[in-house]
């Protein structure tokens, strides 16, 4: 009797097998988020007793969030200030916390961010507990210095640089690129919108003397409002800092020590013996992680005033970023749902509006602006403005009742523009490309391959100063003014918020945690239980992620190739053009504080 070998297909084994692994895998993705759901969702608590280790670095939103790179294979991660405030909060009033050790980072934010952190630091501080800073690192650069100037004890690394410089910022100008490439972009600003400088660079090659003036006019605003503050808490004089960046007085940390900007030159562990000897700790075992301590303290408290047994009563809405009708930031689809909700919430019962925004889409900002207003009829709605709110960020706070601004905070640009590029005379010179057209009408073909005809731009002038003439009509409305008095202060100049407050374009000043006890203290609301939109939700692969690039960095990192950062940042400025569909009502300009 002979046996015979049976063959079997390869794909017969293929398929089956991978199916399998398939079914395999999910069932290991189940568990482990169950069980990292599980420890996750827990909230730390600090031991007894405790010290919180608290470094902030990177950039700093009004949420937190974390996605991951596909292209680093790294968790992309943004702080949270209402995190962070959370987080501070909490730890004044536990009886277990100590003090806070302080270390800062390369902290990106702008400055009324960076004053509210510091603000809450000295809140902390008045329960009698400590706060001590240590600045190290290559440079410590001076928004670090200024966060951390409010502790009781600032020490520095020996051979760290530092600035402290003032403030100072520059804009890049398109015009001489557009030239040599043969392209033109057609500029129609608002009538008298000299103060909206955003489209200068498109056809300028310097600042224009309004520009100019805002903007040195805004800068030694907000650098008197930081010089004030660090002389308060470091017993200097205004005078005296001033004249140390002035004439440049500080380069290294013994600089700052010899000026009394620093206290001492101090290693960690010298800095650590301190921390152990005011805590009376005998070991670092029991100095946790501010993040540790404060991540799930907010994200538990949202989640708990998500359903019916703890219901909230006060809702903050958060609109951070550039308004558009879609997309990733802040969309008028996305506001408007939130303000329905909560204006048909009968439990609600104020709203704090957060704009953190440099405005954009004309459109967007009257669809967000409409739905404020019909939330005021039942219910108060009180603004509190982040590091900007300008432009579209100011049209859609127009009508609450009360606005709460920060000095620092970036506001007004009450102006209009609209930008259309020429690209034919590009298309035809260096590529060779023509175009032709067939049209019923003049104006049936509106290309922008094709420069504007007189009539036309004269046709888009009269719909911007018509969008113009309704922002003015807008702010004149909610904040109790004529409209010849709001074009005084209009024409798209932007201002800060101590400015802001005494021309009447804001009412007070203050952070969230401001407007937050005002709008509760406005409601008598006793038990006052905060809901923030968009609600937090449960996310256990983003958090499994979050908490295994936290294990080992350098482990999840690949080597690419990086773009330089000039490049990459005027690439984005002119991607960002694309999103300039329709009328726009946006910051002046783009332009970094250093």
């Amino acid at each position: 009797m002979s046996t015979s070998t049976v063959k079997v297909s390869f794909w017969r084994i293929f398929w089956p097998s991978l199916l399998a692994s398939m079914i395999l895998s999910v069932f290991g993705w189940i568990f482990w988020i169950i069980i990292f759901g599980s420890v996750l969702g827990e909230e730390p608590k600090a031991k007894d007793p405790s010290v919180l280790h608290m470094t902030l670095s990177g950039a700093i939103g009004e949420r937190s969030s974390s996605k991951l790179n596909p292209s680093s294979f790294k968790m992309d991660k943004t702080n949270g200030l209402a995190d962070i405030l959370t987080g501070l909060e909490k730890a004044k009033a536990d009886k277990h916390v100590k003090g806070i050790y302080l270390e800062l980072g390369n902290v990106q934010c702008g400055y009324a961010t960076a004053m509210e952190i510091r603000n809450a630091l000295k809140d902390f501080k008045k329960s009698g507990k400590f706060l001590v800073a240590y600045l190290n690192g290559e440079v410590i650069t001076q928004k670090q210095y200024y966060i951390s100037s409010v502790s009781d004890e600032v020490y520095g690394f020996s051979t760290s640089a530092m600035e402290f410089i003032g403030l100072g910022g520059e804009l890049m100008f398109f015009k001489n690129t557009f030239d040599k490439l043969g392209i033109e972009m057609q500029v129609i600003r608002g009538s008298d919108n000299d103060f909206k400088s955003a489209v200068e660079p498109y056809f300028r090659t310097d600042m224009s003397d309004s520009s100019r003036l805002q903007t040195q006019r805004y800068m030694a605003s907000i650098w008197s409002d930081i010089r004030s503050q660090i002389a308060a808490d470091r017993k200097l004089t205004v005078a005296q800092l001033n004249d140390i960046a002035e004439n440049a007085k500080i380069q290294r940390v013994d600089d700052a020590v010899k000026f009394k900007l620093i206290d001492a030159m101090k290693y960690r562990d010298e800095v650590e013996d301190i921390i152990l000897k005011k805590s009376k700790l005998k070991d670092l075992k029991n100095i946790m992680t501010f993040e540790e301590y404060a991540a799930k303290g907010f994200k538990n408290k949202q989640l708990a005033y998500d359903n019916e047994t703890a219901t909230a009563n006060v809702a903050v809405i958060v609109a951070e970023g550039a308004i558009t009708v879609d997309g990733d930031e802040m969309t008028s689809h996305k506001v408007c749902k939130y303000f329905r909700e909560v204006r048909n919430n009968d439990k609600i019962k104020v709203v704090v509006f957060r704009v953190n925004s440099p405005g954009g889409s004309a459109l967007a900002s009257e669809e967000i602006w409409r739905e404020v207003s019909l939330t005021t009829k039942k219910k108060k709605v009180i603004v509190s403005m982040g590091d900007v709110a300008a432009s579209g960020g100011y049209y859609i706070s127009t009508p609450a009742s009360t606005i709460f601004a920060e000095p620092t905070t970036i506001t007004g640009s009450i102006g209009v523009f609209g930008v259309i590029p020429y690209t034919g005379a590009f298309l035809e010179n260096k590529l060779g490309l023509t175009f032709d057209r067939v049209q019923t009408n003049k104006h049936s073909v509106l290309s922008t391959n094709r420069k504007l005809t007189p009539e036309e731009v004269s046709l888009i002038q009269t719909e911007v100063d018509q969008i113009y003439t309704q922002f003015k009509k807008r702010v004149a409305d909610g904040r109790g003014l004529t409209v010849a008095q709001v074009h005084k202060i209009a024409r798209g100049r932007v201002w800060t918020g101590a400015d802001a407050l005494k021309i009447g374009l804001v009412d007070k000043l203050g952070g969230v945690n401001d407007a937050l006890a005002y709008a509760i203290k406005e409601a008598k609301i006793k038990d006052a239980r905060v809901q923030y939109y968009p609600k937090v939700k449960e996310d256990p692969i983003e958090d499994l992620l979050d908490q295994l690039s936290d294990g080992d960095e350098e482990s999840l990192k690949i080597k690419q190739n990086a773009i330089p950062k000039v490049i990459d940042d005027l690439t984005k400025r002119l991607m960002k053009l694309e999103s300039y569909t329709g009328i726009q009502m946006r910051m002046p300009y783009e332009i970094d504080l250093h």
